[in-house]
Formats: C-alpha cells, structure tokens, sequence
C-alpha cells in the first residue's frame, strides 16, 4: 500500500496501516536519535516516543511534504527537546559515552572505532544548528531539500551551514590528522 494511502488509513484508525509505517520508518528514526544522542539505549527509547507522539498527533500531518519528512522533523524535534532537558539536569555526557556505530565496521574495528568516537567528539563540539546538518547531510544522507523541509528552513541556509559546519569539523579534526602525520613519520 502507497505511503499517502498508510496514512490516511491510520488517520481512519487502522492500527495495522500505522503498524505498516512504523515498520518502514523505524529503523531510520533510530538511527537518527542514535546519531544525535551518541546513546542506543536512549534512541531506542526515543524511538518509541516518537512514534507515540506521532500516533497521537497524526491529524496534525498536513501533507505539504512526505510523511517520512513529517516524521524525522517530528524525531529531530523531540531528540533536540530529550537533549536540553538533559542538559539542564547537568547529566549530559554525550561525547563520554561509548555506544555502538551508526557506521559499518570495517576490516580494521579497533581503528574504525576509534575514529568514529573521534568524529562524535568534534560533532559534539558544534552548535546544534551545524551538528544537525551535518548528521542529516553525511551521516544519514538527505538531499538539501529534504533537510530544507526537516529544518524549515532554505536551500541557502542549508548549503552554507552545511559548508560552515563541515568547515568547523575540519578545524576540530586537523590536530589529530596532523598527530597522525607525524607518527607515521617517525622510524
């Protein structure tokens, strides 16, 4: 069954055409909760609201862009809000934390591994704005217009966050390239 038709079939109360969405989608919002809380245990938790929320406020989907757009804009909304209320409990500890890769493991885990939690690192220093482009864009892939709609905001803004933000990540990684540098330099 088409999305558009899930839908409207879950707005008439059909449990199982709602099930179906879940089943498309959930994957992809655990992801990006996992990606933007570092933490599997409270993005599966996330996860769950989300779709709690979204069941409760579906008639709020107007329809002006995919139910999928709907959904991650819902998700980056309430990871965002889970974020700031942890902050303000001063238990925030996103970069500390070791979790599970939203990347495939390579030949080498040990260094994969160690590069992943090198690159959360550098996220974790970026704003908000640039960290969440940046997840969007490189991490989960979404054309600019899909992240256009997700953030509400222009094709313009997301291309200069965009640039700004990798710019940024750049700074943050080029002390360890360079200490990489040298080491393989050295006898």
């Amino acid at each position: 069954m088409e999305e558009t038709k899930l839908v409207q079939a879950a707005l008439e109360g059909d449990e199982a055409a709602f099930e179906a969405l879940v089943k498309k989608y959930y994957r992809k919002v655990y992801q990006l909760a996992v990606s933007i809380t570092n933490n599997p245990a409270e993005a599966e938790d996330l996860a769950q609201e989300v779709f709690i929320k979204v069941y409760s406020s579906l008639s709020q989907f107007q329809g002006q862009s995919s139910f999928g757009t709907w959904l991650y804009q819902v998700t980056l909304n309430h990871s965002r809000d889970f974020l700031r209320q942890k902050r303000r409990r001063a238990t925030d500890s996103w970069s500390r934390k070791k979790t599970t890769s939203v990347w495939p493991a390579s030949a080498s885990q040990e260094k994969s591994l160690e590069a992943q939690q090198l690159i959360l690192k550098a996220l974790s220093k970026l704003s908000d704005k640039l960290r969440m482009i940046i997840i969007l864009k490189d991490i989960h892939g979404f054309s600019y217009e899909e992240i256009a709609k997700i953030l509400k905001i222009s094709l313009g803004t997301v291309d200069s966050r965009l640039h700004r933000a990798r710019r940024k990540l750049r700074q943050e990684l080029l002390p360890f390239w360079r200490a990489k540098e040298d080491t393989h330099e050295m006898p």
